[in-house]
């Protein structure tokens, strides 16, 4: 879904995901540097839904696989009912999973896949929610600290490289609240998602003054998605 990776302005979460896709093209810039995500590398997109960063992912020249639980149009492979794909192990040097981790009960087995996957000198970008409101898909179980998301991932088998926090504490009360009123007006029909485009851009607005008043310590601790770069562990 192209508009999740360049969001019109006066979408309600524009700030949000206007800020990820920032920070995943930072991301995947540090990737290319280290020689992943060009051509003849494949990255595999664990719970892929639409694939709204495919185009960035494959810029370069990169062979994407998506694999999510229930067919589709960008789906290339189905997840099993035990959370395994049917691709061969330590063949891909990029696994990216993307606003999923969340919505995983089973940690370890989905955590696991992507360790099984990765090549040994391959490349996992991760992102998924700090703080953020309730969103089934079709459930929702976790939110994360910095320092437990980082946990999360170590006790798996994972070193982390790099992290982005992404919207501040100022923000992202400003978004809680801009999600609240676009739902509200949109059940008045084409003058209420008039409006409601109004106040989400001026929200915006507000929120990217917001954000560059909060000091950066504050971010990196308290931010509504964190994304974040790991590879495998050395053995």
């Amino acid at each position: 879904m192209a508009t999740r990776f360049n969001a019109p302005h006066w979408r309600h979460d524009a700030y949000t995901l206007r800020k990820l896709a920032s920070a995943i093209v930072d991301c995947i810039g540090r990737t290319q540097t280290s020689g992943i995500l060009l051509k003849n590398t494949t990255v595999v997109d664990l719970g892929c839904g639409e694939a709204p960063y495919k185009s960035l992912l494959t810029g370069q020249g990169a062979h994407y696989i998506g694999c999510d639980i229930e067919p589709g149009e960008t789906v290339d492979q189905i997840i099993d009912a035990d959370g395994t794909t049917a691709l061969p192990e330590r063949s891909v040097q990029c696994v990216t999973s993307f606003q999923v981790l969340e919505h995983v009960w089973d940690l370890d087995r989905y955590l696991g896949e992507c360790r099984r996957l990765l090549a040994e000198d391959g490349l996992l970008i991760l992102s998924t929610h700090g703080n953020w409101l309730y969103h089934p898909h079709p459930t929702d179980f976790r939110r994360w600290t910095l320092d437990g998301l980082q946990r999360e991932l170590t006790s798996r088998g994972f070193s982390v490289i790099e992290t982005w926090p992404i919207v501040g504490p100022l923000a992202w009360t400003t978004q809680f609240r801009t999600l609240a009123y676009h739902h509200v007006l949109k059940k008045l029909g084409p003058v209420g998602k008039l409006l409601s485009g109004i106040l989400c851009l001026g929200m915006y607005l507000r929120m990217t003054l917001e954000d560059k008043l909060t000091p950066q310590t504050l971010i990196q601790k308290n931010a509504a998605v964190y994304l974040i770069l790991a590879q495998p562990q050395k053995i």
